[in-house]
């Protein structure tokens, strides 16, 4: 009797303190998460696997784009536009390695984005990356 009695005590307490808390300043914070239709040229809907999203603190907004490119010889990479009031980057992830690019200029279509001796040039769906004597080509997949 006292073992029941000690196993329904304890189940009943162990429901009691996993109730969920969904409280708290909601309002500081809002997150808009959802994919966005980009179209091509001839407006028809691009199949680019692509994230963004969109988040507000304080009145300013921060938008997030993720792009997975591929390189010419298969490897696949993160790229991550980011751009927020203070400013543009462009984040780069192969190999558990990420470069984080700002934005310098952009002319012709062309969006510029360079830090030490590695430049990004962005036309399109294609990604222009040199470092050094490196050249690396990526386009934007098509999962």
């Amino acid at each position: 009797m006292r073992k029941n009695l000690l196993i329904a005590a304890s189940a009943a307490a162990l429901l009691l303190s996993c109730k969920k808390n969904e409280s708290g300043n909601k309002s500081v914070i809002k997150m808009d998460s959802s994919a966005t239709v980009i179209t091509d040229n001839n407006g028809k809907i691009d199949s680019v696997t692509q994230s963004s999203s969109t988040i507000e603190v304080n009145g300013q907004k921060t938008e997030k784009t993720d792009f997975v490119y591929k390189a010419t010889d298969g490897t696949l990479v993160k790229v991550v536009f980011k751009n927020d009031p203070k400013e543009n980057t462009v984040a780069i992830t192969s190999n558990k390695k990420t470069f984080t690019l700002p934005k310098t200029e952009t002319k012709n279509g062309e969006t510029i984005y360079e830090k030490d001796d590695m430049t990004a040039r962005v036309k399109g769906d294609s990604l222009h990356l040199e470092q050094g004597n490196n050249v690396i080509e990526l386009k934007r997949t098509k999962i």
